[in-house]
């Protein structure tokens, strides 16, 4: 297999179901958006693994996989043909690992600044990817269908890696950095 079709020279490129389209497209930017999330992911898994944070790469993983789930989704052109792969309880199986990562870090109240351990840092800057990913997939659905799962992934998604970035604060004794001039925005 070559790695080159030279299908894209011209600008555009192909999604499921041979639809061509530029590849400034919304649709094209809301999946390359999660493509990079993942990748971004990867990276974090990475720092995470040498900090020995097994479990915490382990998920990543397992949230990469999803991702691509997602990115199928976004790229499959309106066809009977296709079968969305985010499954409708995706961001559900999201919200007790959550809620289990959040008890390792202290409560918080006000906005923090990103930033801490080197994993915790990637996790930060992948969950501001998926917020881009998230406003991208937004645009998609102002202008065509989506499949409604991907996008509440992908809002549940950004949650769980903040949660993951102070977890690995606080396993490194790094604590969160209050933004000074927030006000109480966490509650509950």
């Amino acid at each position: 297999m070559r790695m080159y079709t030279r299908g894209g020279d011209r600008g555009q490129t192909a999604l499921i179901g041979g639809v061509r389209r530029y590849k400034d497209d919304v649709r094209v930017e809301a999946y390359g958006s999660v493509d990079e999330a993942g990748a971004f992911l990867g990276l974090a898994a990475s720092h995470l693994e040498a900090e020995g944070h097994q479990d915490i790469v382990e998920l990543l993983l397992e949230v990469q996989q999803t991702l691509w789930d997602v990115g199928a989704d976004l790229a499959a052109a309106k066809t009977d043909a296709y079968v969305f792969r985010t499954q409708a309880d995706a961001a559900a199986k999201l919200e007790p690992v959550i809620d289990k990562y959040q008890e390792e870090a202290e409560k918080v109240t006000k906005f923090v600044l990103r930033g801490g351990s080197i994993g915790s840092s990637y996790l930060h800057v992948a969950c501001t990817v998926v917020r881009r990913a998230e406003r991208a997939i937004v645009r998609l659905m102002r202008q065509e269908a989506i499949h409604q799962p991907a996008l509440t992934y992908i809002n549940r998604l950004s949650d769980l890696l903040f949660v993951l970035a102070r977890a690995a604060n606080a396993r490194a004794n790094q604590p969160d950095v209050v933004y000074r001039n927030s006000t109480e925005v966490f509650r509950g």
